[in-house]
């Protein structure tokens, strides 16, 4: 039986049209202006979205930490109302999984990631999961891509890698992986693009042969 290649897909700005995802204006939306010059400095100065996204804290001392005062009724807010799955990427998923082994590979606090994957009954489809709050690493960072190589146990060209962000996709470019553009933001490339998920599956198809 012939080894199915692997698609790696990003959550934000692909499975997620929000490519940055809405957590910053989120909590600038929901305290008041006097707490701006503190939460621009949490964010800004101490780095925390990064941190927790790197797993060095949970999403409830994440959240705390910035003055939420039910960390995890937030979460379940800001996840649930104020981030949209593109409505194409069921169907996207229903046509291909069974051709490709998806994998998830994500910048990502590790327990929004699984929070989302429930909320829009993603399991289905994915045979694993990579997430930035889980291993400790992030993209653009070429570590990550070789983990990925490693864990999954395949060779970089066995993996098509379909990213918002031309930097990430250059990263993974240079571990050796085949790389689409998913133009969410219109960001410059000079690789394979696709505008949205009924050209991806066409793209794949157009792969196949």
């Amino acid at each position: 039986m012939t080894k199915k290649r692997i698609l790696l897909l990003d959550m934000y700005g692909v499975i997620i049209k929000e490519s940055k995802g809405y957590f910053i204006p989120y909590t600038f939306e929901h305290f008041d202006r006097k707490e701006y010059d503190r939460l621009t400095r949490a964010f800004r100065e101490e780095g925390l979205f990064t941190k927790v996204q790197n797993g060095e804290f949970s999403s409830d001392e994440f959240l705390s930490l910035l003055g939420y005062a039910a960390p995890a009724e937030s979460a379940r807010d800001y996840l649930t109302n104020f981030l949209t799955l593109d409505p194409d990427f069921l169907k996207f998923a229903e046509s291909n999984y069974k051709e490709y082994d998806f994998v998830l590979l994500s910048n990502d606090v590790k327990e929004w990631s699984k929070y989302l994957f429930e909320l829009h009954g993603l399991q289905k489809y994915f045979k694993d999961c990579i997430v930035s709050g889980e291993v400790h690493m992030r993209k653009p960072e070429s570590r990550i891509f070789t983990y990925a190589t490693e864990h999954l146990q395949c060779s970089p060209r066995e993996c098509i890698f379909v990213d918002n962000s031309a930097k990430n996709l250059k990263a993974a470019q240079e571990s050796g992986i085949d790389t689409v553009l998913f133009n969410r933001d219109n960001e410059v490339y000079s690789g394979d693009i696709v505008n949205d998920f009924n050209e991806l599956d066409r793209f794949l198809k157009k792969l196949d042969g």
